[in-house]
């Protein structure tokens, strides 16, 4: 008897061990199986949001997305223990992000970057005034992520079953590839071998080609500013020293009796789209400033090319006060937010230096690109923001130019005997132009190309162009000496475009290289009360337009600006687009020649040495 239950106590433990090495068995399938279809079906869920990922990606660079997700879901899974919960967590993170980024390409016309943490606050603060509309394709994305998340819901298995060590393991291994997978994606060697897309002055064609998160890693590697090669703040020094000349500040207005008062105004998103193409319309957008680009007296009229599109705003102001260019800086970085972080010589500390009251002016929040940071330190002494403007006149949600305008007339009033230096940055004219307002009617109608979006921005190109018209018309009346610079810093979104470029026989998302680089073009004049040369279809970027500006005053310019007055010569224009050579040519800014090394030594001098 003895014997027997023995016997059958053998074979029971046997069996119970069986299947105990079974359960572990399709437990370990059932985690393994988990976490390589569901980031596989996350990471196409994700792309779709923006594009189709099967016919826009190679079927490798299908296979190295799908490698973060899944690295990233081992990482997830030894961090929450639970299989399901790693998993949705995973799945409702991208799914999140995938719907902000659609978001995001909508309203500027580019993908999420890296450096648009740096931005959150800002793009918060306009956020109410875009049109937030699902089309299908997203609707089905969205339900595509619910039916995944049911399903991983169902996954329950608590991986804490494993060894302690094997989890602790798993976590280790995890972070250790991810980094190396990331540092393998921003090496050139394994792009060029790969056959990766690393254009990054198109930032959606890089995502459709790259992956979302592929491209998104690969634009990491240009958050930090390399010194140049066999850069030394003592050379620099030397550099500026050889155009000093006895005022090292410069300054000293030659020929004229008293120094102009002088006034900026960057005109949000103000473009003129017949730079894309010919298209009618029932009447004209910018009546006054064609009059004046065909040859007015004292007015210098022509075409900026700038380096962002759609947004980033900031960058164009940076450019335009201080002369330094985006193309030594991370493509899409913000230069308010990453690298003003100490005093910096600009045209205001400059004008400041000269005796000048130098006032900034924007009718928005004033933490926007944290120009309330920023401002004081390149030299401004006050900075009049949106609350500023309470009661003024609203044109949508925004205070109008014409307002802007008016009070810049109103400050002029007022002031003493010291000349003004004003900087206004608009806001009437910021995307979007999908929603109606009760307050605002699109009287410009583009005959033939169904778009209210185009409508309503060619409309508020008309409103701004008579409040200009209004603010030369009060100047020309007075007897101080005054001068005014007037541009654009970027154009719109494609929601604007596309119906041009349609129009003409051409698609937003198959433009060529030269086609691709007239979205960086706006117009700019310099008009002023008292005599200057006029020149009329004059070209150049935004790095030059503030020496520009002092030579039109008749000021001795400083160090830098001499520099940059000569290197035009050679360079008549430089974005983070391209760069023309004095013979015509045009050329990448990725790979800025050797040429302009002087140029990025001394940028990066003023950025992060000067003192």
């Amino acid at each position: 008897m003895d014997f027997l239950q023995k016997k059958l106590a053998g074979r029971t433990a046997r069996r119970v061990l069986a299947a105990v090495k079974q359960g572990c068995t399709l437990h370990r399938i059932k985690i393994l199986t988990a976490l390589f279809i569901c980031p596989v079906i996350t990471f196409y869920l994700f792309d779709l949001y923006t594009h189709n990922p099967f016919s826009s990606m190679d079927f490798k660079t299908q296979m190295l997305n799908i490698v973060f997700y899944q690295l990233s879901g081992i990482f997830l899974v030894s961090v929450f223990k639970w299989l399901h919960v790693a998993l949705m967590v995973q799945s409702s993170l991208f799914m999140v992000i995938g719907l902000a980024n659609y978001y995001v390409l909508d309203f500027r016309s580019a993908p999420i970057m890296p450096w648009d943490i740096y931005s959150i606050g800002t793009a918060a603060s306009v956020a109410d005034n875009f049109s937030y509309i699902l089309e299908l394709e997203t609707l089905a994305v969205l339900a595509g992520f619910g039916v995944l998340l049911l399903a991983e819901s169902r996954c329950r298995v608590r991986v804490a079953q494993t060894r302690r060590k094997l989890r602790v393991a798993m976590l280790f291994l995890s972070v250790f590839l991810l980094w190396n997978y990331t540092s393998m994606i921003q090496n050139d060697t394994f792009v060029a071998r790969f056959g990766l897309y690393d254009k990054l002055f198109t930032p959606t064609v890089m995502n459709k080609r790259d992956g979302n998160i592929v491209a998104f890693l690969m634009e990491l590697e240009y958050l930090h500013v390399e010194k140049p090669n066999g850069y030394s703040p003592a050379e620099v020094e030397e550099m500026l020293a050889a155009y000093e000349t006895g005022d090292e500040a410069g300054g000293a207005v030659q020929g004229r009796e008293t120094a102009p008062n002088v006034i900026v105004i960057m005109d949000e998103a103000f473009s003129d789209l017949r730079v894309l193409g010919e298209f009618d319309v029932n009447k004209e957008y910018m009546p006054f400033i064609r009059s004046l680009q065909e040859g007015a007296e004292n007015t210098i009229t022509g075409y900026l090319h700038v380096s962002v599109l759609g947004g980033n705003t900031a960058n164009t102001e940076f450019e335009f006060l201080t002369g330094h260019t985006m193309a030594f800086l991370p493509q899409g970085s913000v230069a308010y937010q990453q690298y003003i972080n100490g005093e910096q010589p600009s045209l205001a500390s400059f004008f400041k230096e000269q005796g000048y009251r130098t006032i900034a002016m924007h009718p928005y929040y004033a933490d926007g690109w944290e120009r309330e940071r920023v401002y004081p330190l390149l030299g401004f002494d006050e900075f009049y923001s949106l609350e500023d403007f309470k009661g003024e006149e609203k044109v949508r949600s925004y205070i109008s130019d014409q307002a802007c305008f008016s009070r810049i007339a109103e400050l002029y009033e007022e002031k003493g005997e010291e000349p003004l230096f004003i900087f206004n940055v608009t806001m009437q004219n910021h995307s979007g132009y999908t929603e109606a307002f009760s307050n605002f009617y699109a009287d410009v109608h583009a005959k033939d190309l169904k778009s209210d979006a185009l409508n309503r921005y060619l409309s508020l190109m008309k409103l701004t162009d008579n409040a200009l018209a209004n603010l030369i018309d009060y100047f020309g009346r007075e007897e101080e000496d005054t001068i005014i610079v007037f541009f654009g810093d970027h154009q719109p979104t494609a929601s604007v475009t596309n119906p041009v470029w349609q129009s003409n026989g051409k698609s937003g998302d198959s433009l060529s290289r030269e086609e691709e680089l007239l979205r960086y073009k706006v117009p700019y004049v310099i008009w002023a009360n008292f005599d200057i040369e006029e020149k009329t279809d004059a070209e150049t970027s935004v790095n030059y337009l503030g020496g520009e500006l002092l030579t039109q005053c008749g000021m001795e310019l400083p160090p830098y600006r001499q520099y940059l007055k000569e290197l035009q010569e050679q360079f008549p224009t430089i974005s983070a687009m391209q760069l023309q050579r004095a013979d015509g040519t045009w050329q990448d800014s990725l790979q800025p020649p050797r040429e302009l090394d002087g140029y990025r030594q001394l940028q990066y001098y003023y950025l992060f040495d000067w003192e």
